[in-house]
């Protein structure tokens, strides 16, 4: 892990450009391009529906030996998140990481970052989410933008 003063305190997700941003006191100190899931465009809505959140949430969890290299866990679902799919009669979902690419031979068949291919998650490289996992707290504010 990083040094405190060197972490980030908010970690930005524009989905619709495919990148990610690391931010200490409002400056970048990190960008990457990311992949999302199968169906990115809007909100998620219910589980299995491909897409990747959008909001303000945090990264509330690591996961050293995810299946995904490394992950860090955003806090979706919230509140209201719950509440609409409720309303809706399905569930919200749930399990959404930034992670690197899938250990053993499935890494092998993804073309990382070039196409959105998880199940709702933000994927970067190995080697980029080991750097993220250094510089992001468990903690940070995490929001994810259209």
């Amino acid at each position: 892990m990083a040094p405190a003063a060197a972490q980030a305190d908010l970690v930005e997700v524009f989905k619709g450009a495919r990148r990610l941003h690391l931010k200490r006191a409002g400056e970048t100190i990190r960008s990457y391009r990311i992949a999302l899931g199968f169906a990115p465009r809007g909100h998620k809505q219910r589980e299995g529906d491909g897409r990747t959140p959008e909001g303000a949430y945090t990264i509330d969890g690591r996961n050293p030996r995810s299946a995904f290299h490394l992950s860090l866990r955003v806090s979706y679902p919230d509140d209201a998140d719950r509440a609409c799919a409720a309303a809706a009669g399905v569930a919200p979902g749930g399990d959404i990481f930034i992670h690197g690419l899938p250990n053993g031979r499935r890494k092998l068949f993804l073309r990382h970052p070039r196409r959105d291919w998880t199940v709702g998650c933000v994927a970067v490289t190995d080697a980029e989410i080991r750097e993220i996992w250094s510089l992001v707290p468990t903690g940070a504010r995490i929001v994810i933008h259209p």
